[in-house]
């Protein structure tokens, strides 16, 4: 009842305390999750929060997904139904396509034309690496910045990736590459822009760090929209330009862990798998 009442409140006015209030209860529960040793208070309090999530998911949507990021942030890797909860929601009103229906192209839906909303802050996890970001993504000339670039994503004086800024970097690049291209070059032109240099950058991590990527990758495969459809080209577009064989089976890896848990699942992500990598 609390938390329904902020977010009935007039111009969204609640939203960011009930955001930053689920924020919390994740950071809370995240190192009992990730270490996935649970009480049975614990285990209690974790039921607890997926029915919270999945009243959400019924009758406020849009308010998960306008903040999936930052919740997906402070969500262990290791809890796919908890993530797959927030990445199935999709606005009221909208009519999802079936995943299963024959030749369904992700290109060819009108929805691929919409942007999602995005509430998190995006920019805040990137740092001081922002700067060195835009200048690279405007000219793609200052090689010195790819070179460099997996260090800046691990933790201050650690080897340690830093998941929330790796999170925030590939929807970054992914939304500054969507303001160039649109829909019907992205296909044809994704191979040759300094945004894709930076997500194939991102497979010379170490199998953890790839892990991290591809995850963040698949965080955007949700309802159909211009997001959707841009990553779903980056996933495809690494595993078939992929030397190494890890990562083509770390690319199955996420995808299917995603989808051998219970439902819901992101309607985008069956789609991305019935079409097949």
């Amino acid at each position: 009842m609390f938390l329904s009442n902020m977010l009935v409140t007039h111009g969204q006015q609640g939203w960011e305390i009930a955001h930053q209030l689920l924020v919390d209860l994740f950071l809370f529960l995240e190192p009992h999750l990730r270490r996935n040793e649970l009480t049975a208070s614990v285990k209690e309090f974790y039921k607890g929060t997926l029915r919270v999530l999945l009243v959400l998911l019924h009758d406020f949507p849009e308010f998960l997904v306008s903040y999936h990021l930052s919740f997906c942030n402070v969500i262990p890797d290791n809890c796919v139904q908890l993530r797959n909860l927030i990445l199935s929601a999709f606005p009221r009103g909208m009519i999802l396509p079936d995943p299963f229906t024959p030749n369904l192209k992700i290109d060819l839906l009108p929805e691929i034309a919409q942007s999602p909303p995005v509430y998190s802050n995006i920019t805040g996890p990137l740092g001081g690496m922002q700067t060195d970001l835009d200048e690279f993504l405007s000219s793609g000339q200052k090689k010195a910045f790819l070179a460099g670039l997996l260090p800046r994503l691990c933790k201050d004086k650690s080897n340690t990736i830093d998941a929330a800024r790796v999170n925030s970097l590939v929807l970054y690049v992914g939304m500054k590459a969507m303001n160039r291209l649109h829909n019907s070059q992205i296909a044809h032109s994704l191979a040759h822009t300094p945004e894709m240099e930076i997500l194939q950058k991102l497979m010379e991590f170490d199998d953890r760090g790839r892990f991290i990527s591809l995850n963040a990758i698949a965080n955007q495969l949700r309802y159909p929209s211009s997001h959707t459809h841009y990553y779903s080209c980056v996933m495809l577009f690494l595993f078939s330009e992929a030397k190494d064989d890890g990562v083509k089976e770390q690319v199955t890896r996420v995808l299917l862990e995603r989808l051998i848990v219970h439902r819901p699942h992101p309607v985008s992500l069956i789609m991305r798998d019935v079409q097949g990598i």
